[in-house]
């Protein structure tokens, strides 16, 4: 846990690394891009797979059953065919009717429309009671669908401000949601999400990364690291 002057020194940093990339890659403006429920399953089916097989996956769910109610009702084997592009269909299509089944059990109806009026933090714990709901989908639901102030932390956004040094080395994808969202300011959240995970597609590569059109070495212990043992990142 940052301590209030470690804390300090990180938001300091941070804005800095925002400018730099607000002035690279522009300032995303919130949207909603698919109501809450479209946006649950949608999460669940982006889990450990590419954005074009979730995408695969969602559209051949929603062409083959043309309402949640009828993906809740479906034989469990037809989901999972369903969804199969999208990879590990026999672990995310029973969890998203099983999702879907909580939901009607707890609201009386398919909707999460109600999470627009519940502070942040109880909406997230609704979410994260969901099975195969983590912090990463809950903060990814509340942010895209009701523009609610929750950092989600993918792996882009894990390596990214893993090598920045804005999160330690150790500190779990699952513990940054928490770092992240004290680090940057709760009004910037979505440019932030958005603008750090295109500097990991675009730049700062898993493997590889592109330091020599990066922006930010300078403020990159990663960097700084390997040009201390004489190494090209």
């Amino acid at each position: 846990m940052n301590t209030p002057a470690t804390l300090d020194v990180l938001q300091t940093k941070y804005a800095e690394i925002a400018r730099r990339l607000s002035a690279l890659y522009g300032h995303p403006e919130w949207r909603p891009t698919l109501p809450p429920v479209d946006e649950l399953v949608n999460t669940i089916l982006s889990q450990s797979t590419s954005d074009l097989n979730r995408d695969r996956g969602y559209e051949l769910l929603r062409t083959r059953f043309p309402t949640w109610e009828a993906v809740r009702d479906a034989p469990t084997d037809a989901v999972i065919d369903a969804i199969r592009p999208a990879g590990l269909a026999n672990q995310k299509g029973p969890r998203i009717r099983e999702a879907l089944r909580l939901i009607t059990q707890r609201t009386g109806s398919i909707t999460l429309d109600f999470l627009a009026e519940m502070p942040i933090d109880d909406a997230k714990e609704w979410l994260i009671s969901i099975d195969g709901v983590g912090p990463k989908t809950a903060a990814i639901i509340l942010l895209f669908a009701f523009g609610k102030p929750a950092f989600p932390v993918d792996t882009h956004v894990h390596r990214v401000s893993g090598r920045l040094g804005l999160i330690g080395p150790k500190v779990s994808a699952e513990r940054a949601h928490g770092e992240m969202e004290l680090i940057v300011p709760a009004n910037t959240y979505y440019e932030a999400h958005l603008n750090i995970i295109r500097h990991g597609r675009e730049i700062c590569h898993a493997r590889r990364p592109e330091c020599d059109r990066c922006p930010l070495t300078d403020l990159c212990e990663y960097y700084q690291m390997m040009q201390a043992k004489g190494m090209n990142p």
